[in-house]
């Protein structure tokens, strides 16, 4: 018998998902999709249709730098001073000015920042931390990573093994935000080797669109060598119970 998809229909071959070019609608399915086999077909054409927008974006970036090269040889201008412009505008990042913070939940280390949601002057060089984890949240937390992995496991660049070095580059912090907010930024034209910008624009999307309070300061983690695990946990629990009262995660399901 074939393959039946939740709402009874036969399930998608991995041609008709080749064709469905939203994220959103790809994340949904992969959300809803119980049978192993589609889940792991889903994922293959999430990663496809990321990989696609990513050459498109590169292909057209490509035609404008190359206009800008024509426009700027036509006006008696060097080619290198046409290119360089055209890298500039496809640079610029997202407004990254930190929201005024949520009301602090019962996870929150809001007592350590500002009313505005700023990090006060005596946690700059030093960000507090909750206290290690109880002991019976040992399961939790592997419960947690486990979520993380599934959640971006079709993202490009992201491999989540633990809460420290995994997040230190910020790429890993924009997939998990956007695998919930895919229209809310472009995730292929992000760069590894620009973590304060990763950083902003994941923080400030997740206090935006998800209410979660930024617990963590943009500076402060770049300035370590690696995350503090504590640090990147808490935050994750928090954005997890964001996701939670704004109905986008179900509570019934295993993080």
């Amino acid at each position: 018998m074939e393959p039946k998809t939740e709402s009874g229909s036969a399930a998608l071959t991995s041609e008709d998902l080749a064709t469905i070019e939203d994220e959103e609608v790809l994340n949904k399915m992969l959300d809803n999709a119980a049978d192993f086999e589609q889940r792991r077909t889903i994922r293959a054409a999430l990663r496809d249709l990321l990989k696609k927008k990513r050459d498109k974006r590169e292909q057209e970036r490509g035609s404008r730098q190359q206009d800008l090269k024509q426009q700027g040889l036509s006006k008696g201008g060097t080619a290198g001073g046409a290119v360089s412009v055209g890298r500039a505008s496809m640079n610029q990042q997202p407004p990254t000015n930190k929201l005024s913070s949520q009301p602090s939940p019962t996870f929150s280390t809001s007592s350590n920042r500002t009313t505005t949601g700023q990090a006060s002057p005596a946690v700059a060089s030093a960000q507090k931390c909750p206290p290690a984890a109880a002991p019976n949240a040992k399961n939790v937390k592997q419960m947690l990573l486990d979520w993380c992995r599934a959640k971006t496991e079709p993202y490009e660049g992201v491999n989540i093994q633990n809460f420290s070095s995994s997040w230190k580059d910020g790429i890993a912090f924009c997939a998990l935000v956007h695998r919930f907010f895919p229209d809310a930024f472009e995730y292929s034209i992000l760069n590894p080797n620009k973590p304060r910008e990763n950083f902003l624009l994941a923080f400030s999307t997740a206090e935006r669109l998800a209410g979660c309070p930024p617990l963590l300061d943009a500076d402060d983690l770049v300035r370590m060598k690696e995350p503090d695990w504590k640090c990147v946990y808490t935050y994750i629990q928090e954005f997890y119970r964001s996701l939670v009262e704004k109905g986008l995660v179900k509570t019934k399901k295993r993080p």
